[in-house]
């Protein structure tokens, strides 16, 4: 699990730390499977950053996250990362792969930082799930050979090799299990008649779907299928495009209508009557929308946010009265609007300074961080004015506040310094902190007689 970078890269960073020793921005990065137990270990990051246990304890070295979350723990004494609290892949990153927890490590006297990457490993620790725990079908005797019945689909949270790999359907004549690859990845489901029913015969049939996925061990999921034979419905409803796609904007009032969808049926009477419902079976997007059974517009029922997702995609499935069905998808981008300000983060500060502390002394370290996207989300820092400090950027998100020239107490003794963030949305939203900042003397003015 620990870090394995090479002799050269030991080297480059060392020499990295001699060159820059009052400004480092190193990277160093390691794996560990999720649900690892409290107080694993995750990596020696002293021995992996050339540092030794003394300069931890001197530097009060500690781990900033920016976000608050507090999963990883530093042991100063031992140099090491270990798990402080259980990590659930699925929860912190839900299908994202890959998963990673990036937070810095921050020291001080001098001020210093060093990013850490740790990814968090998917383990088998979910099975396929449905929704429901049986479906039900109404199908006429005269359905034909080939007629589709959209079935519902399994939810596992894990990703790769242990996600829903496949399904089965129990022994039957009368279907055959139908799956459509779909270029996202997913599988449409259907039950495909393969032999005529006969009402007379046999009135009702019961089947199991299963879902596996691909982990060891592999876990499965079931639901129970009941089907009702009825009279005479010839036709299936049928979608006039397999795919619609809709642009909503993260602001988009509830009773929103996303899109309409549409499906025919070449039926007469209550067996041309087309029913729209969803079938998609994450519980996620059942709570944010919702359909007009009878005239197919998907509705917005509930606020969405960019910053929580950015894409949706909708199953969407129509039924005749006799049974018969047609699905399609539906996706559906949502935009980002500047609804965010950037937040400032102090990370490291003195509070007072010497006033023959050399230019480029760093006094204050700042992460900058906008949750917003794309122009929204870019972020420019900047100072007051005439003051003998300026503030660069380090890195990604990170500025340090550092002198610009040598301070003289006696002209400036104290110092109110205001950071100001702001994005380039439109209209553009700010954010502001003030850092007091207090000169102590030196002995540089002597009386000569």
């Amino acid at each position: 699990m620990e870090n394995k970078e090479g002799t050269m890269e030991r080297l480059a960073l060392l020499f990295f730390l001699f060159l820059f020793p009052s400004l480092v921005t190193a990277q160093v990065s390691y794996s560990i499977p999720e649900e690892s137990p409290k107080g694993s270990l995750i990596g020696n990051i002293a021995r992996d950053l050339g540092l030794d246990s003394k300069r931890l304890f001197s530097g009060n070295a500690r781990i900033f996250t920016g976000d608050n979350t507090d999963y990883v723990d530093l042991k100063r004494e031992r140099g090491v990362l270990i798990v402080k609290d259980k990590i659930d892949r699925e929860l912190l990153c839900g299908q994202t792969t890959p998963c990673a927890l990036h937070f810095q490590v921050i020291l001080e006297n001098p001020m210093e930082f060093y990013t850490v990457a740790v990814e968090i490993v998917d383990i088998n620790d979910n099975a396929p799930l449905f929704e429901k725990s049986d479906m039900t079908f109404k199908i006429s005797e005269s359905a034909v050979i080939g007629a589709k019945f959209l079935l519902e689909r399994a939810v596992d949270p894990d990703v790769g090799t242990n996600g829903l790999q496949s399904y089965f359907l129990s022994k039957t004549e009368h279907f055959a299990l139908k799956l459509k690859d779909q270029p996202d990845g997913e599988k449409i489901v259907e039950m495909v008649l393969q032999k005529p029913l006969d009402r007379e015969k046999q009135e009702e049939l019961f089947l199991v779907l299963t879902a596996v996925d691909g982990g060891e061990p592999q876990l499965t999921g079931t639901v129970k299928i009941h089907v009702t034979v009825l009279d005479a419905n010839d036709n299936a409803p049928v979608f006039t495009k397999p795919l619609y796609k809709a642009t909503i904007p993260e602001n988009a009032a509830k009773g929103t209508v996303v899109t309409r969808v549409s499906a025919s049926d070449a039926d007469k009477g209550l067996n041309s009557k087309i029913l729209y419902s969803i079938s998609t079976t994450i519980a996620d997007i059942r709570d944010l929308f919702k359909m007009n059974e009878s005239n197919g517009d998907l509705i917005l029922a509930d606020s969405i946010d960019y910053e929580k997702a950015r894409y949706y995609q909708i199953h969407v499935q129509a039924s005749d009265e006799g049974g018969l069905t047609d699905s399609c998808k539906v996706t559906v981008d949502v935009t980002d609007i500047n609804d965010n300000k950037p937040v400032i983060n102090i990370i490291s500060q003195i509070n007072v300074i010497p006033e023959d502390s050399k230019p480029e002394t760093i006094v204050t370290m700042v992460n900058v961080q906008d949750l917003d996207s794309g122009e929204n989300g870019k972020v420019h820092c900047a100072i007051n004015e005439q003051i003998p400090f300026t503030l660069k950027l380090a890195t990604d998100g990170f500025f340090n506040l550092v002198t610009e020239s040598r301070l003289d107490r006696e002209i400036g003794s104290g110092y109110n310094i205001t950071v100001i963030c702001s994005d380039e949305g439109v209209p553009s939203l700010s954010s502001s902190v003030t850092l007091t900042l207090q000169v102590s003397d030196v002995n540089d003015n002597c009386t000569c007689i």
